[in-house]
């Protein structure tokens, strides 16, 4: 494919973005076009000869009335090809020698072809051939076998054949350019999903993290102030507590955060995922807050999945840390991990009497049942959260082992039986 000239370029933007310009140029192009030839007379030894004719006052009529016309082609092709055509006619039945007025009935059912659909190109283009061809013919001039009536009929078929042929090209590129916008905007449609999907589980890995140690380091801190002048011993416990707390919210940020790094970047985490394997870990701060918690578990040795067991770590330190913040400072805890089959069961429950903690809605609560559900519905997983019979709150989820992936499901749709958050 050769480059336009800069020049040339130029033009052809102008010319496209004034097409009436451009048919009028055409129609000045078709009209001095016909006035030569109709000076020739056909000479089969030595090709056309000029001067040996002069056309009639009337032929240069039909011929610029003929050639106007056109300029009208792209607006009303079809009344413009009806006008050409009858001034062809018109030339053939009345003048003697006839001029070339059909030059602009041929370009005129050209503009029809490819302007319009193929059945209308082939109802029109036979219905002006057979009414030009059969006009020079029958009244025409010249014997009806002549080759200037068949030249009527091959160009006429000519032109409805190429004005097709350029209509199927402008059709074929314009969906080449739609497919390919289409698929552009998909592209772009699955890399704002990919990014949003992202967001939001590093999202949830942060709320779960600062939710579970701020709490922690919350009511450390209050058992410290209350006992710093009466049991120092005590307080200082409870500082220590807030340390180690504080210290691993900050090393699970760091590991979440991380994840943002690029892959060339220094420092970028090693640990493991937090997971089931360090649940007594994690139990073991919230009993150090002054929660009771006892652990039940089957086949602790049998790891689960990476995705589950990321998850089934995050649902009990959430649930405990809502225990922790909602249902008393008496409650008590339990929490069972059992493998049943393909799935594991995650159950946490308390006998909280705490009151209805459910948050104001411009408080942006909820935050912690909604990843929980989320969590569990992207693995293919069921989750049920609400109080429970007699005073208390459950949470119970089903993971299955062989996770598969799912779309999260939004904030409106993630609603829970209580009201936690």
């Amino acid at each position: 494919m050769t480059t336009l000239g800069p020049g040339l370029a130029r033009a052809r933007r102008w010319l496209r973005g004034h097409p009436l310009a451009f048919d009028g140029g055409l129609a000045l192009a078709v009209l001095t076009c016909m006035v030569c030839a109709s000076f020739a007379e056909p000479d089969p030894g030595h090709g056309p000869v000029f001067g040996a004719r002069t056309p009639g006052a009337s032929s240069v009529l039909l011929m610029v009335l003929a050639a106007a016309a056109l300029v009208l082609r792209r607006r009303r092709p079809v009344p413009v090809l009806a006008a050409t055509a009858l001034f062809s006619v018109v030339e053939f039945v009345f003048m003697d020698p006839p001029a070339p007025v059909v030059m602009s009935a041929v370009v005129a059912l050209f503009s029809v072809a490819a302007g319009t659909d193929r059945p209308t190109t082939w109802r029109v283009g036979l219905l002006t051939m057979g009414a030009l061809t059969a006009s020079a013919m029958v009244v025409g001039t010249t014997p009806w076998y002549s080759q200037e009536n068949l030249g009527v009929l091959a160009w006429t078929g000519l032109a409805g054949a190429a004005g097709d042929a350029v209509r199927s090209r402008r059709a074929f590129i314009d969906a080449i350019r739609e497919r390919a916008e289409r698929a552009e905007r998909t592209r772009e449609e699955e890399a704002g999903r990919r990014v949003a999907e992202e967001r939001l589980r590093i999202a949830r890995d942060l709320h779960d993290v600062v939710a579970h140690h701020i709490a922690l380091v919350n009511v450390q801190a209050g058992v410290a102030a209350h006992v710093m002048d009466k049991r120092p011993d005590q307080a200082k416990e409870a500082l220590a507590h807030v340390r180690e707390a504080s210290r691993s919210a900050l090393n699970e940020l760091r590991t979440t955060v991380g994840l943002l790094r690029q892959s060339g970047d220094p420092e970028a985490p090693t640990e493991p995922a937090p997971g089931l394997a360090v649940l007594d870990t994690l139990v073991a701060t919230f009993r150090n807050a002054g929660l009771p918690v006892e652990v039940a578990r089957t086949d602790p040795e049998s790891p689960l999945p990476a995705a589950v067991d990321l998850a089934a770590y995050r649902i009990v330190q959430e649930a405990l840390t809502n225990v922790r913040k909602h249902a008393g400072a008496d409650a008590k805890a339990e929490v069972s991990v059992v493998r049943v089959g393909g799935t594991a069961e995650i159950t946490v429950l308390d006998n909280g009497t705490g009151a209805d903690p459910r948050p104001a809605p411009d408080d942006g609560g909820r935050h912690g049942l909604i990843g929980m559900r989320e969590r569990v519905t992207a693995l293919g997983g069921t989750l049920t959260a609400g109080p429970r019979y007699g005073g208390g709150f459950r949470v119970h989820a089903i993971l299955p082992v062989t996770s598969r992936t799912r779309a999260p499901e939004g904030p409106d749709t993630a609603g829970t039986t209580g009201g936690r958050a």
